[in-house]
C-alpha cells in the first residue's frame, strides 16, 4: 500500500482559513514531469492561473514541446492558430489534473485561467470573440477566461458571463475599477438568468495585483523622500484590504440576495502580482497579509515554496485591518504620491507587459515553425 503525502501544514493552514491556494505558473514540462499534481497533493494548489508571461518563459522549454511544433508545421499552421494549439492543449492538461478538486468541491474550485490576445485589451468585440472561442476550444468545466479590466474589458466581461462562460476580471489596481469589476459581474449574472442559464455554474474571480502597487507607490515615496519613506512597503495590501472591504459590502446588497437565491456562486477577490520584489519585505507579505473567507491567493512557485517553509497564517486579518488601511492610503496621499496616476500607470504598464511577453512568444513559435519546414 503506497502512502499519500501529507498536505504543507503551512498551506494547508492557508485554505483552511478559506484561501484558496492557486499556482501562478504553468508549463508543459510540469504536466509531463507530475510536478503540478505534486504541488495538488503537498501544497494545497487547487488551481492554476497563467498570462502571456508565463507561456513566453514556458514555450523557451522547445525540447518539451518539439512534438507538436513538429506536428504544427506539418499541418501549415500560422503562428496565432500555432500559439493558441499550445497554450490551449496546456490549459486543457492542467484542468485534467485539477478536475478532481472541482468535483470534491462542487464545482467551486479547480480552475484553470487563460489570457485572451492581450493585443485585444482595447477591443470589446474581439474579447468576446476570443473568449467565447477559447472556452470552445477548451471544452472544460473548470476552465476560466481571462478578460483585463480595462474599460473596453468590462462590457466584455459582461457578455461572456452572461453567455455562461466563467471568467477572471484581471489587472485590476484601483478601488474605483474594482467597484466597476463587481457591476459588470453582476451584471452578466443577471443577464444569464434572463436567458434562464444555471448560475450556479458560471464562476469568477477578480484578479487584484497587489506587488506592483508597492513597486510604483515606493518609487514615488523615494523621490519625495524625508518622512514619506517610511510609509514604503504598505501600499499593496492596505489597498487588496480595502478591495476585499468593498467585496465584503456588495455581498450586503439586495442585489447579490437576489443572485444568490438563484443559485450564483460570489465572484471571489484574487490576490495576483503576490511575489514580493523589494528584499526587505518579507517574501511572503502578499499571503500572511491578506488572509480572509472566500478569496484566492494565487502565487508564483518561489512565493509557493517560501510559504511552505515558513509562512505563519493568521486568520481574517483582512476584515479587522480596514482602518489602518484607510489610514495608510491617506497618509500616502497627503506626502503627495497621486494614487489615481498610480493606478493608471500600472495598467498602461501591465497591458504592455503583456503584449510584450505575446509578441516574443509568437516570435519564438514562429521560428520553431520555420524551423521544421527548412528541414
Amino acid at each position: 500500500m503506497v502512502e499519500q503525502a501529507a498536505q504543507n501544514p503551512n498551506t494547508a493552514a492557508l485554505a483552511a482559513a478559506g484561501v484558496s491556494v492557486w499556482l501562478d505558473d504553468l508549463s508543459r514540462a510540469r504536466l509531463v514531469d507530475g510536478s503540478l499534481a505534486d504541488l495538488v497533493a503537498t501544497r494545497s494548489v487547487t488551481g492554476v492561473t497563467t498570462n502571456p508571461a508565463i507561456f513566453q518563459k514556458a514555450l523557451e522549454d522547445a525540447d518539451v514541446y518539439a512534438a507538436q511544433l513538429d506536428e504544427l508545421a506539418a499541418a501549415g499552421a500560422d503562428v496565432d492558430a500555432a500559439v493558441t494549439a499550445l497554450t490551449t492543449r496546456d490549459v486543457a492538461g492542467a484542468a485534467e489534473v485539477l478536475a478532481p478538486v472541482h468535483a470534491a468541491t462542487d464545482g467551486a474550485d479547480g480552475f484553470v485561467s487563460i489570457e485572451v490576445d492581450p493585443r485585444l485589451a482595447r477591443d470589446t468585440s474581439g474579447t468576446i470573440r476570443q473568449a467565447r472561442e477559447l472556452a470552445e476550444r477548451i471544452g472544460r468545466q473548470n476552465v476560466m477566461i481571462k478578460i483585463p479590466a480595462t474599460v473596453e474589458g468590462l462590457p466584455a466581461v459582461t457578455a461572456v458571463l452572461a453567455e455562461g462562460i466563467s471568467v477572471n476580471v484581471t489587472l485590476i489596481f484601483s478601488l474605483p475599477r474594482y467597484r466597476e469589476v463587481v457591476n459588470a459581474w453582476m451584471s452578466g449574472l443577471e443577464q444569464a438568468r434572463s436567458r434562464g442559464r444555471d448560475l450556479s455554474q458560471i464562476h469568477s474571480v477578480a484578479s487584484f495585483f497587489v506587488s506592483r502597487v508597492d513597486t510604483e507607490v515606493d518609487r514615488r515615496l523615494e523621490q519625495i523622500g524625508g518622512d514619506a519613506v517610511r510609509l514604503k512597503g504598505g501600499a499593496g495590501v492596505a489597498n487588496a484590504r480595502l478591495a476585499y472591504r468593498i467585496f465584503d459590502e456588495s455581498l450586503q446588497t439586495e442585489r447579490w440576495r437576489l443572485l444568490e437565491a438563484a443559485g450564483a456562486p460570489v465572484q471571489r477577490p484574487l490576490w495576483a502580482s503576490t511575489g514580493v520584489k523589494d528584499p526587505a519585505l518579507p517574501d511572503t507579505l502578499y499571503v500572511t497579509e491578506l488572509v480572509a473567507e472566500r478569496c484566492v491567493n494565487t502565487m508564483p512557485a518561489a512565493t509557493l515554496e517560501a510559504l511552505a517553509d515558513h509562512g505563519e497564517i493568521v486568520p481574517a486579518v483582512i476584515p479587522g485591518g480596514y482602518a489602518d488601511a484607510d489610514a495608510h492610503l491617506d497618509a500616502i496621499g497627503h506626502a503627495g504620491v497621486s494614487y489615481r496616476e498610480v493606478v493608471d500607470v500600472l495598467e498602461a504598464e501591465g497591458l504592455e507587459k503583456f503584449e510584450t511577453a505575446w509578441e516574443q512568444l509568437l516570435d519564438s513559435v514562429s521560428e520553431g515553425l520555420a524551423s521544421r519546414r527548412t528541414r
